[in-house]
């Protein structure tokens, strides 16, 4: 891949422009693709070619980045009618940055390695903001030789990249990652609403906090920069995090580990859409209680 020029990205929501337009910057040529007609238009508004349709994409290059919400959209669009490997002519590398099942990954990553497509999981970390920046953490799984390949890509998005095994490994990284923010979310609601109710809010008590033990990314970042002043513009959605906490679930219920704390984070999350629609920030969860 290091002769790789053109990188395809599909999917250019919030995450898959800033990708596009930081590849762009890092002297790719772009070429993208969304199905939604609105985000784009966006895309092509912000600077980013957009290819006329998938067989386009794939016949132009050296290389598919996706960002996509679900393990069933990354399938179909990579082994579904008219997806990526009925449209490759010869051998392709995917770098996948969906938070996705990694027994799925697995499994379409071995069913398109006859063909010479390469799948390597690489879900990242860092909001919209971070995927703009070119500066993402990125949790990355695949062959050491195929990942290496993939280097100047993965650098053209992400600041911190982590190869933490084989295929499969970067989701499973990434789930943990997303179920400790999920829990430390939900533990530092609880703990900063019982000094609430003692008379010490929270605004007197953060810069504390996270002098002590006691703090965690959340009370580092989340607090300060979403939660206190009310903007909760991460670009991160419940439902995208009530996704990733159900594959932590599902994972560790496949697994016969027992986690009862993970449980009750997974079972509140879960119930959590009783009060907080889909679109909502994720940090809203902090004003959730269950009746």
């Amino acid at each position: 891949m290091e002769s790789i020029k053109t990188i395809g990205i599909v999917g250019l929501g919030n995450m898959g422009l800033g990708m596009a337009l930081s590849l762009q910057r890092a002297n790719f040529q772009v070429l993208g693709l969304d199905k939604n007609g609105a985000t784009a238009g966006k895309a092509a508004e912000s600077g980013i070619t957009l290819a006329r349709d998938m067989g386009q994409l794939v016949r132009e290059s050296d290389c598919i980045v996706l960002s996509l919400p679900t393990s069933a959209i990354v399938r179909d669009v990579v082994a579904g009618e008219g997806g990526i490997a009925g449209l490759a002519q010869g051998s392709l590398t995917i770098v996948d940055t969906t938070t996705a099942d990694p027994e799925e990954t697995r499994a379409l990553a071995a069913g398109i390695r006859d063909q010479g497509l390469i799948l390597i999981d690489a879900p990242v970390s860092g909001g919209p903001g971070g995927a703009l920046r070119g500066e993402l953490t990125m949790f990355v799984g695949g062959a050491d030789e195929d990942v290496e390949a993939a280097m100047p890509v993965l650098k053209g998005m992400g600041k911190n990249i982590f190869h933490i095994g084989a295929t499969g490994a970067g989701n499973i990284a990434k789930i943990v990652n997303n179920l400790l923010t999920a829990a430390q979310l939900l533990t530092a609601a609880e703990a900063f609403r019982m000094a609430n109710a003692a008379g010490v809010k929270t605004e007197q008590l953060i810069e504390a906090v996270n002098a002590g033990s006691g703090r965690s990314g959340v009370t580092l970042f989340n607090y300060p920069n979403r939660i206190l002043p009310g903007t909760f513009n991460s670009g991160f959605t419940m439902q995208l995090m009530r996704k990733d906490v159900a594959l932590a679930a599902t994972l560790h219920e496949k697994l016969g580990v027992d986690v009862p704390v993970s449980k009750v984070v997974a079972e509140l999350w879960r119930d959590s859409i009783s009060a907080l629609a889909d679109g909502e920030d994720f940090n809203r969860i902090v004003n959730f209680t269950r009746g």
